[in-house]
């Protein structure tokens, strides 16, 4: 990677620094220093369950991080083993580099790092720390930290890659307003990322209240003209539904494998999300010869789709198809007879049917659940003639799906917004890198 050795100016730029110099573009060593972290070993001595201990910050943690802040972690070590580590201030920025390698996070609480995280220091003569943790997140630097790694057989970052990126260099009263400007927009993200989950959590409630819960007949929570509808009866789920599968049959040979547009959508695990729905943006595509083979497990509107090899008991409810689908050899088809559709995919993912998967799921190193023991779950239905109340709980559940599903599509324009932004107030790396 060489640099062109001249200065650059972004896309978009606030009326009162278009007048300023260019910018100036140099290594990332020329401004900042890396101190790997390090991890007292065997860790399994050095961790505890005592409140006072160290906080034990790992990649891991980056998944309750909220705007590349972690604030919270699921482990601490002694003491003892602190010393063994490297020490961590609150407000000090760390960068991953392996896993998701590359992705740079401000500290809300102090602890160690193990050899996973750089820690950067004696940046602050040259960058506003919002700014640097919003450039260092950006595509400026995540396509840079691609290009230098390509090629390993390990995916992660060395210290010299890290170094060896370019970074651009300008006052520091223009990056606290790029920052600033960033920030806000973060904050709303944020705002509206926690009405999502308030959202999914009423939903969770709903779930548990609409139901009856393990050892019950009755839900908690009954809608006024079912009061006295009676007790909710145990029935397999075999005798509600078809359940259709490849049968016997391992998987998909390179023939077999398409383009989009060449063929049809065959759904495997990574399909599914965890609030029981489909995401078609990766999907892998079969020829229609295959496709056609097995017309019994061509997906249809109202269906139910049920992980039963790996990501055992993941579900899902058919609506909404891009294209012609069907499914592959981990995933069973679940065909309403006599049950309300979207019904059998509420019961499927509430926990008195996810608990009994749990517990048939067999011991092996890859979980599994054959098409018999799928057909021997039990499933909790209202009394006879209770079409009528299934309706009503899957009318109820759905008009929430509905809220959680705008809710989504509100923080992905403001994601889609704020990309743009990042598009123009950075300059292009292609611009400055040959």
């Amino acid at each position: 990677m060489n640099n062109k050795e001249k200065n650059i100016v972004p896309q978009l730029r606030f009326p009162e620094f278009v007048e300023d110099v260019e910018w100036n573009i140099d290594k990332f060593s020329s401004f900042i220093k890396l101190y790997r972290g390090s991890s007292p070993r065997p860790i399994s001595q050095f961790l505890t369950k005592d409140e006072n201990g160290v906080n034990w910050i790992k990649i891991g943690d980056t998944k309750n991080a909220v705007g590349f802040k972690i604030s919270k972690v699921e482990e601490k070590i002694t003491t003892e083993g602190s010393k063994k580590s490297r020490k961590v201030k609150k407000g000090e920025l760390i960068l991953a580099n392996s896993m998701s390698y590359g992705a740079t996070y401000e500290l809300k609480i102090e602890g160690c790092i193990y050899d996973g995280w750089f820690v950067l220091r004696e940046y602050e003569d040259s960058f506003d720390k919002q700014f640097l943790l919003q450039l260092l997140n950006s595509d400026f630097l995540q396509i840079q930290y691609k290009r230098l790694a390509a090629g390993g057989i390990v995916q992660n970052i060395s210290s010299e890659i890290v170094y060896n990126t370019l970074l651009p260099k300008f006052s520091i009263k223009e990056q606290q307003k790029i920052a600033a400007c960033l920030s806000s927009l973060d904050e709303v993200i944020n705002a509206e990322t926690e009405k999502l989950e308030l959202l999914q959590d009423h939903k969770k409630g709903l779930l548990q209240h609409l139901f009856p819960q393990e050892g019950e007949t009755q839900p908690k929570y009954r809608f006024p003209e079912f009061k006295n509808g009676g007790d909710w009866k145990e029935v397999a789920l075999g005798d509600l539904v078809e359940i259709k599968g490849r049968i016997g049959y391992r998987g998909y040979t390179v023939k077999d494998i398409v383009k989009k547009g060449e063929g049809a959508i065959t759904l495997s695990p990574s399909n599914f999300d965890d609030n029981g729905k489909l995401n078609f943006d990766k999907s892998t595509y079969i020829s229609w010869d295959k496709y056609n083979e097995s017309p019994e497990i061509m997906l249809e509107e109202g269906q139910t789709v049920l992980v039963k090899t790996a990501s055992v008991g993941k579900s899902a409810y058919v609506e909404n198809l891009p294209e012609k689908t069907t499914v592959n050899p981990q995933i069973v088809v679940l065909k309403p007879k006599k049950i309300q559709p979207k019904f059998l995919s509420y019961t499927i993912f509430h926990n008195y049917v996810q608990n009994q998967i749990r517990n048939t799921v067999g011991a092996g190193a890859i979980p599994n659940m054959s098409q018999a023991s799928i057909s021997k779950l039990k499933i909790l239905l209202p009394p006879s003639k209770g079409e009528k109340e299934q309706q009503k709980i899957a009318d109820c559940l759905s008009s929430v799906d509905n809220l959680i599903e705008a809710q989504s599509q509100k923080i992905e324009d403001l994601e889609n917004h704020k990309k743009g932004l990042l598009q123009q107030l950075f300059p292009n790396i292609n611009d400055v890198v040959v």
